[in-house]
């Protein structure tokens, strides 16, 4: 979005509004209201997804628009889930509890930097690694299972563990089905109906059905790339991970 661009204003206001959710979550969290804090993060998630789409159609895609969203996705899903993980849980463990809580702080901003390398490339890929807000989205939903259900916290080393494998698919070379643009395409349109089905199902009883459906996109993708180590050959699996690096070289080089 160049300064002065007015058609960037509507997509910078979703963006915006992703900050300000990120922010008041952190001040919720604070206060003891962590399940307010785990619905906003998940409005932050929900105004990051329109604000490409409002930009790509509003024909105000920029360098602009893509750091300062990575700034809000860093706050929202970076910042604000590490600190409501650590009053609630981590705190418990002491000096490893802010080490985990930090380990995944870098880890969001380390994927998020890769990211605005990668999207200098002309060819749209899969996600490169656990998108930050799919890991906040997770572990946020979780609790709101949890204290549905049970009214409290249960089992909380599971929530520990999360932590920590959300941390290392952040910054491994796994990769994650994107959002497609167009459905002209069978994979795409099979991509859609899953949308549709999950978008149904947790409009019904989103209190229960998000976390299962944000833990099934994390175990897809570990599935997949499980099969093609497998499957396909390490061969494969290192070719592509080279020519992602050979992606973020390029992009560094210029």
């Amino acid at each position: 979005m160049e300064v002065g661009n007015f058609r960037g204003i509507f997509p910078g206001t979703f963006t915006m509004g992703n900050m300000v959710c990120g922010f008041i979550a952190i001040i919720s969290t604070f206060e003891g209201e962590y399940t307010t804090a785990c619905w906003l993060i998940i409005l932050a998630g929900f105004l990051d997804g329109l604000d490409g789409k409002v930009a790509r159609l509003a024909g105000s895609t920029s360098r602009f628009g893509i750091e300062l969203d990575s700034l809000s996705d860093f706050l929202s899903f970076g910042v604000a889930p590490a600190v409501l993980m650590y009053v609630v849980k981590l705190n418990e463990m002491g000096k490893w509890g802010w080490l985990i809580s930090a380990v995944y702080i870098m880890a969001s901003g380390y994927r998020l930097a890769r990211f605005n390398l990668l999207a200098q490339t002309e060819e749209k890929r899969d996600f490169l690694g656990l998108p930050v807000p799919g890991a906040a989205m997770a572990l946020v939903t979780y609790l709101i299972f949890c204290y549905h259900v049970w009214g409290k916290l249960e089992y909380g080393e599971y929530l520990v563990s999360m932590v920590i494998l959300f941390s290392a698919l952040m910054v491994s070379q796994i990769e994650y089905d994107t959002m497609p643009d167009r459905f002209h395409t069978r994979k795409n349109r099979i991509k859609l109906i899953f949308i549709l089905i999950a978008a149904l199902a947790a409009l019904l009883k989103p209190r229960l059905l998000l976390f299962p459906i944000f833990a099934l996109y994390i175990i897809i993708g570990l599935v997949r790339e499980a099969y093609r180590f497998f499957y396909l050959g390490v061969g494969y699996v290192r070719r592509r991970h080279a020519g992602g690096r050979e992606d973020l070289e390029k992009t560094e080089d210029e």
